[in-house]
């Protein structure tokens, strides 16, 4: 059998090519032949252009090029996640909306009004409302981002209002600040509708639990609601595996998130447990039948 694993060709750093290997090893070790692709040598048409290429028997999809993504698919090849699922996983915007049409538990959560690039926010006028049921402080989360940029902490409204000015021209959304988690969440990393791992991440240094920001992280047992709320929350935005983040709500868990292509070395030294291995053999089981 032979795969490919897809990567961003201008962005192939050493944290990205450190997963593609252990993609690459837990492939060998069950006789299968993974070949690291960029986006830049294969592209979308590259079957019609170049007839000569031959179809690997599935994609793992470890970028966010959705049409490329989507391209293969309708070229017959098994895409792993798939390319609605990258998607929506990208904009936090349809993460949240999928999460509601699917009933979970979230922080209550508003997308900014859409405007245009020529004009902004010519009026404020609709921040207010949303102030006053979120109240301060206010997380702003801009549709697309990873490792917790493009988040933000507004402590009150001259902060909001300097924030408000910097993402006029930018997709994000409003998101009500959860107290009882702050600096701290946990990963859950799911595969083929099963929890594989888990580690909560903390940080005293900033609101953000990220690793990349300074967070430190632990063994954690999720308990039996905590790891059905993964696994609902990886259905409802239609992958296969996932990283999924929770938050410590009052009242019990939200879902904070969905990685479709969540970076797990940080969860593999933390757990011992490679996601690697366990996404392989998912694919091969899932091609099997």
């Amino acid at each position: 059998m032979k795969g490919w694993i897809i990567v961003n060709g201008f962005l192939y750093t050493d944290k990205f090519s450190e997963i593609a290997e252990m993609f690459v090893n837990a492939a060998t070790a069950h006789r299968i032949r993974l070949e690291v692709k960029s986006n830049c040598e294969i592209y979308s048409g590259i079957f019609e252009m170049d007839p000569s290429v031959e179809k690997p028997d599935f994609v793992l999809f470890w970028d966010k090029d959705i049409i490329l993504a989507r391209y293969l698919e309708i070229s017959g090849i098994p895409v792993f996640n798939n390319s609605k699922a990258i998607e929506i996983c990208d904009d936090k915007r349809k993460t949240y909306t999928a999460f509601l049409e699917a009933g979970l538990p979230i922080p209550p959560t508003v997308s900014a009004p859409m405007t245009y690039e020529n004009i902004g926010f010519s009026s404020l006028k609709f921040v207010k409302p949303i102030i006053t049921k979120l109240g301060y402080p206010i997380i702003l989360k801009e549709a697309f981002g990873s490792f917790g940029d493009q988040v933000y902490k507004a402590d009150d409204a001259k902060m909001l209002k300097r924030l408000l000015h910097d993402l006029q021209q930018t997709p994000f959304l409003f998101q009500k600040y959860i107290s009882t988690s702050h600096g701290q969440d946990v990963r859950i990393q799911v595969v083929g509708g099963k929890v594989i791992a888990s580690m909560r991440r903390f940080s005293d240094k900033d609101f953000r639990a990220n690793i990349t920001y300074g967070g430190s992280k632990e063994k954690y047992e999720p308990d039996e609601k905590a790891c059905a709320l993964a696994i609902a929350a990886c259905k409802a935005v239609g992958c296969d595996f996932g990283g999924v983040d929770l938050l410590f709500g009052k009242k019990g868990f939200l879902v904070c998130e969905v990685n479709s292509n969540a970076h797990f070395k940080n969860l593999y030294d933390c757990t011992g447990i490679n996601a690697a291995d366990a996404i392989i053999e998912y694919i091969i089981d899932k091609l099997d039948r």
